[in-house]
């Protein structure tokens, strides 16, 4: 009998943001329609100093575990630095992050045929972001929808726009028709995502807002079971999108850009909100869905951060209410403005970062301490691994379930870096 197994799909090591997840399988899934299978296709990021080491050292690892394959490496690190990557010698072809989205991008030929290394246009020359419509994420109990993409903000600190772009969003319609595809073939909960989500629909016609989005989708696609809102500017929060959070089909979390709690700092950083706006904003969360779990990026060691300048960071754990921490020792970016400003002493940012590290660790088990002897809806990712709809991690009692699938849960308590849950079936 002639062989019908289908061919061996691309490896794909994705970095960094759930932007990247979600081009990640795009990717895949045009390198395997161009007959890419054996493909090795690294897509990087650029957040951090460290993100960019990170990425080299994936790139010569694969190189390691896949002889002879072709190694095609994109996303922002590539994006902003080509000939870096380009000069590194695993490296068979660099894309750019406008490039890496075109399914003609692909052929073969043009990846691999030639002596030309770079495929990397000027990514601020970019006006549009299309819709990739995708039946879902192999082996993901959720989906990503990108409804944004690039930043025109430019934080002092932040390298992002520079590989991203300018913003630029998906119309509403491209959206809709996604999540409701999505929802044909499964998925239980849809993610939209983006690099600055709330500027969702400046740049559409009548410039509708981010909340108009989720109400839109709520409204039209009423078998979807749980929209999940990805990372957001918290200044621009707006009044759709808040009233959009008292929904029960909208999930109780939201991941907050805050990055420092000090007013300076946040001026230097040009950022465009204080700290009692911060405050303000999740008291007001709260009052709109008292369920609600907020996480945070902050900063540490700011260049000219000063010790009361940590301090006021460190309280807006407790002052925001923050139950789920993402910090970043500051590490300077060559190209941005705080990269030429005094500098805090590498050892004194590794302290501080450890003590916000601390302090998120202790929220998040007052946060567990909450939820045990409830019993909660969790959607089982991958094994015994699930989630609360307010993103805690579970780990459930019972191997046998069907991931993709929420179930009753009765949480019994915690290990310190997850639930423990029984499900009730």
């Amino acid at each position: 009998m002639p062989d019908t197994a289908p061919p061996p799909g691309p490896t794909v090591i994705t970095l960094g943001c759930r932007l990247n997840t979600y081009e990640s399988e795009v990717m895949r899934r045009h390198a395997l329609e161009a007959g890419l299978g054996g493909a090795v296709i690294v897509n990087t990021c650029a957040v951090t100093s460290e993100a960019v080491r990170g990425a080299r050292q994936a790139i010569r690892r694969a190189a390691k575990d896949h002889p002879g394959a072709p190694i095609l490496v994109t996303g922002c690190a590539a994006q902003i630095d080509p000939a870096a990557f380009a000069a590194m010698p695993e490296v068979t072809r660099v894309i750019g992050n406008h490039e890496k989205m075109q399914a003609e991008t692909w052929a073969p030929l043009e990846l691999l045929g030639g002596e030309e290394k770079v495929r990397v246009n000027d990514i601020m020359s970019v006006r549009e972001t299309a819709a990739h419509l995708i039946d879902g994420m192999d082996g993901r109990a959720r989906a990503y929808v990108q409804v944004q993409n690039g930043c025109d903000h430019r934080c002092t600190f932040c390298i992002i726009p520079y590989g991203r772009g300018n913003s630029r969003s998906v119309p509403a319609g491209e959206v809709v028709a996604q999540v409701r595809r999505l929802v044909e073939t499964g998925h239980h909960e849809v993610v939209l995502t983006g690099v600055d989500l709330t500027s969702w629909g400046a740049d559409l016609p009548g410039a509708p807002q981010l909340g108009n989005l989720v109400q839109r989708i709520l409204k039209l696609v009423p078998e979807l079971r749980q929209l999940r809102i990805s990372s957001i500017d918290a200044i621009e929060m707006d009044g759709a999108l808040i009233e959009a959070m008292s929904e029960t089909r909208v999930a109780p979390y939201l991941h907050l850009s805050l990055q420092h709690g000090d007013d300076l700092i946040l001026k230097r950083m040009k950022r465009r909100h204080g700290r009692d706006a911060a405050i303000q904003l999740t008291d007001h969360l709260r009052r709109v869905r008292p369920d609600i779990a907020l996480g945070a990026d902050i900063i540490a060691g700011f260049p000219t951060e000063t010790d009361a300048h940590f301090e006021n960071s460190l309280r807006l754990v407790d002052e925001c209410g923050l139950s789920f921490l993402h910090v970043f020792p500051y590490s300077p970016r060559p190209g941005t403005p705080a990269a030429k400003m005094p500098q805090v002493a590498k050892p004194v940012v590794k302290e501080r970062a450890a003590r916000l590290r601390a302090a998120g660790e202790a929220a998040l088990i007052r946060h567990f301490a909450r939820h045990v002897g409830e019993v909660r809806e969790a959607l089982l990712e991958r094994g015994v691994s699930a989630r609360l709809a307010d993103f805690t991690q579970v780990k459930l009692s019972d191997p046998s379930l069907e991931a993709g699938r929420a179930y009753p849960v009765r949480l019994t308590g915690h290990d310190g870096k997850q639930l423990l849950g029984t499900p009730l079936t």
